[in-house]
């Protein structure tokens, strides 16, 4: 199942990473001169904790101030900025962060709320969301109602509610059966909007099948002495 955004082809549809330099107070560097082309498709992230990878999702997200270097969004966004955090950014964080009290149709609404969409978008998105992830039956649930494996497939279904530019995925299947795990590579191999840059950061061994490229982030970080012989 393919879903068609309401905007027409852009000129300019990749990621552009240059000289991508960020730092946590005086710890080393996390990345340091990071630059990479990122194209419309799936691209995995792996490595080691503490590589860079989350980092990095942030730092495209706009929720990290860069320390030097740039990054380019599709469309010549600035991560920072809120028009294209609202509209065109969807992320999937590792604690989720859905909204507590609300129900899971609630949650996907707020998103759409948030990205100026209209009644009539709002309601065909939400149903085709949770159709493709099999929540249809359960959006009148909260989130404390559902099991982890349907938490997390509806935080992907409230970032997907917007057909994102840019779909930034943090351990997605962390944790999950693999049940739940075909749901999810199903939806991302077939679900994605056209032309959509989808980054994700997995150490997950089950999703290398979906990936356009995979950026190995081990080569960022130098490995600790007591990792080396496993290497």
């Amino acid at each position: 199942m393919k879903i068609k955004g309401d905007d027409g082809p852009s000129a300019d549809r990749n990621l552009q990473c240059a000289g991508v330099t960020f730092q946590y107070d005086r710890h080393p560097p996390v990345l340091d001169q990071f630059s990479h082309t990122f194209h419309p498709g799936i691209t995995l992230l792996k490595g080691y904790s503490g590589c860079g990878k989350s980092t990095l999702l942030k730092l495209i997200a706009g929720f990290l101030p860069l320390k030097s270097g740039s990054i380019i969004l599709p469309r010549g966004h600035d991560p920072t900025d809120s028009e294209f955090q609202r509209r065109s950014l969807g992320f999937v964080f590792q604690q989720l962060n859905l909204l507590p009290l609300a129900t899971l149709e609630r949650n996907l609404e707020l998103a759409c709320t948030l990205a100026g969409l209209t009644a009539a978008q709002t309601a065909l998105r939400i149903e085709t969301q949770l159709e493709a992830l099999g929540l249809a039956s359960l959006r009148k649930r909260t989130p404390q109602a559902l099991s982890g494996g349907q938490q997390q497939r509806a935080a992907i279904a409230r970032a997907l509610v917007k057909i994102p530019d840019v779909f930034l995925l943090d351990e997605p299947t962390s944790g999950l059966d693999d049940l739940n795990c075909q749901v999810i590579c199903r939806l991302l191999s077939e679900g994605l909007p056209p032309n959509c840059i989808c980054i994700v950061a997995t150490h997950d061994h089950r999703l290398q099948y979906l990936s356009r490229e995979i950026l190995d982030f081990n080569r960022f970080l130098p490995v600790e002495r007591h990792l080396a012989s496993l290497v």
